[in-house]
């Protein structure tokens, strides 16, 4: 992970534990090249957890969109599903 990555998430944990109190739910958006298995790795980052993921593919049907409601535990356990999924190649976390 580059320094300007570590640094966002950084924030984004100070952020979250200044304007939640948690457990909490969180909404991940995330959009993907339009690929059944790159869809199905972003869902089973998340699977068995209660999540309700949605998902809804872009007009030209090249990219699809990845929504997922999810209760966590802490704003680490969310930093750590952002790092989860980044390995997945083309994501994109909105």
């Amino acid at each position: 992970m580059d320094k300007k990555t570590e640094e966002f998430y950084i924030r984004l944990k100070e952020e979250l534990s200044n304007t939640s109190t948690w457990p909490s739910e969180y909404l991940y958006k995330f959009i993907v090249p339009t690929d059944k298995k790159k869809i199905e790795e972003v869902e089973n980052a998340f699977d068995n957890i209660g999540a309700v993921i949605k998902t809804h593919q872009s007009k030209a049907g090249k990219y699809t969109s990845v929504s997922i409601n999810v209760t966590m535990d802490s704003p680490g356990d969310v930093i750590e599903k952002y790092i989860e999924v980044s390995t997945i190649e083309g994501i994109i976390s909105l």
